[in-house]
């Protein structure tokens, strides 16, 4: 594999129950950069980051640089708050320390006294960061997001997203993230990956032009820029 490349995909196929799911898929992914994975309900994106992680079956070629540590943090976990475990127990699952614990939950912006809350109890918000802390307790080098702010309100959104900017920052990490949101992908990504079962395109943000993102989404799509503050 070329040096500073972590990810490389070539020719992926994925084929569930009989439906072709994602087909002739190539890209590849160097290491502190973030690809965003763009495009319609339906188009294969969930299913692109589990084959990624080894948990589907497929054709083509996968390959990771070794000894990478790769995390995930699911779209949704809806049975997480119906377990009667509080924060701390939840992250003792791991089997992390007191300390790791700590200073993983300063990291993603939470103070030390949620450790007692029930996980059912959070908001939306406190439980993304506490599902993003959990993905960072075995200090990993690449972190795959599905789309990190489902359910949460729009200020937490915003927060979520200056979090991974952090994060990212701070740690080096190299990201792969599937997001609706085009304003976090102009801010973010290094490229962009247009996706629905087949690419579409495989770019800078900055090539990602109104009649392509209407070939992605389907009808007109005006752009309009806006500053975070």
């Amino acid at each position: 594999m070329e040096t500073g490349v972590i990810l490389k995909v070539e020719n992926l196929n994925v084929e569930l129950e009989g439906e072709k799911i994602l087909e002739n898929l190539s890209f590849e992914v160097g290491e502190g950069e973030v690809l965003t994975v763009l495009g319609p309900n339906g188009a294969g994106k969930t299913v692109l980051l589990k084959t990624l992680l080894g948990l589907f079956p497929f054709t083509g070629k996968i390959s990771w640089q070794p000894g990478f540590r790769i995390s995930y943090v699911p779209q949704r976990m809806p049975f997480a708050k119906d377990v009667p475990l509080s924060v701390k127990e939840f992250f003792e699952l791991k089997k992390a320390s007191v300390e790791t614990i700590k200073e993983v939950l300063v990291s993603v912006g939470l103070k030390e006294e949620i450790l007692k809350k029930k996980i059912g109890d959070l908001s939306s918000g406190q439980f993304q960061r506490v599902l993003i802390g959990w993905a960072l307790v075995s200090n990993p080098q690449v972190l795959l997001f599905d789309e990190p702010t489902t359910g949460v309100d729009i200020g937490g959104q915003e927060s979520i997203y200056n979090l991974l900017g952090k994060l990212k920052s701070e740690r080096g990490l190299t990201i792969i993230l599937v997001t609706h949101d085009l304003s976090i992908v102009y801010r973010l990504a290094t490229n962009c990956l247009c996706l629905n079962k087949e690419m579409l395109c495989y770019s800078i943000p900055t090539e990602l032009t109104p009649e392509r993102l209407s070939q992605l989404y389907g009808g007109e799509i005006k752009l309009f820029q806006h500053n975070h503050e």
